[in-house]
């Protein structure tokens, strides 16, 4: 069966032990308590789920028991992202072995490729799954910018469906939808541009944030995009705001969204190394703009 993909997808995070070993029935605690908050789906090993730092087996662990605690409930997308086409190709191919709905594919980092040679690239993985594929342009950390015009050209690829558009500039996101069409959704993947993105006709929002507040997510996305409350959704955002911008402007996006899930009493434990945990005094700084959002985890 095909599962609608759309909504609020959480980056989901990895949790670790002290020891810095993955956690997994941690993982299988959260992934449910995220699914019963409301939201409408999962992307377990991208950025925020620490994908670099992992093995290949802990990546195939942590995806298999995400599907698995997920039960069918919502989709779950895999991140795939490797610095080899060959390792791409793999790990798309194993994510559709264990029931994923998707998988999410960045350029590969550091080596740069042009956007001729990540063309073929993904079309290497389009080619060798049967799943949608939804690309992530984030040039800040990939250091290759997936232009509009470009990803119309993928948009040709069968299996290419989606993209989470996280340069954070606005414009791209209505180039985007006027230039793909119904043939490409588009996810909003800054925080802070969630509800603007939703205005013009984005269809989800991709964030490691909604780790730590799944139900606030869930709840803007259904007065913005379902009941179409604009005025309602304008007042839970800007409670939600302070969060979103202190996250984002840190620096420490995945050490923050972990720091701040112990915060809402679902403790995921410490990023891996080299990162390392948020202090006792941006703790503090986590916990007023959580305060500020009240109840609405």
């Amino acid at each position: 069966m095909t599962m609608k993909i759309h909504g609020i997808l959480a980056a989901l995070v990895t949790p670790m032990t002290a020891a810095e070993k993955v956690d997994l029935d941690t993982l299988s605690e959260i992934t449910d308590h995220l699914i019963r908050k409301g939201l409408h789906g999962l992307i377990p090993l991208g950025s925020t789920g620490e994908f670099y730092a992992l093995t290949s087996q802990e990546r195939h662990d942590v995806l298999k028991a995400t599907i698995e605690a997920a039960g069918g409930r919502v989709p779950v997308l895999a991140g795939a992202n490797a610095g080899s086409t060959r390792d791409v190709v793999d790990y798309c191919r194993q994510a559709e072995r264990l029931g994923a709905a998707g998988v999410m594919l960045a350029p590969p980092y550091y080596s740069r490729p042009t956007l001729d040679e990540l063309f073929e690239h993904l079309r290497a993985a389009n080619d060798a799954i049967g799943i949608p594929i939804m690309l992530y342009n984030y040039p800040g950390r990939t250091g290759v910018d997936m232009t509009p015009d470009f990803i119309g050209r993928l948009a040709e690829l069968n299996n290419v469906r989606y993209v989470k558009e996280s340069t954070g500039e606005m414009e791209r996101i209505t180039r985007l939808i006027r230039t793909c069409g119904d043939r490409m959704g588009i996810f909003c993947g800054c925080d802070t541009l969630a509800l603007e993105c939703f205005a013009v006709g984005a269809i989800g929002w991709v964030g490691g944030v909604a780790n730590v507040l799944p139900k606030s997510h869930a709840r803007l996305y259904n007065l913005a995009v379902g009941r179409r409350d604009h005025a309602a959704a304008r007042r839970l955002f800007y409670k939600m705001l302070p969060l979103l911008e202190l996250m984002e402007g840190s620096g420490k996006y995945t050490q923050f969204v972990k720091a701040a899930c112990g915060l809402v009493d679902h403790p995921v434990g410490p990023p891996r190394r080299p990162l390392r945990p948020a202090t006792a005094q941006e703790k503090a700084r986590l916990r007023e703009a959580l305060r500020q959002v009240g109840d609405g985890r």
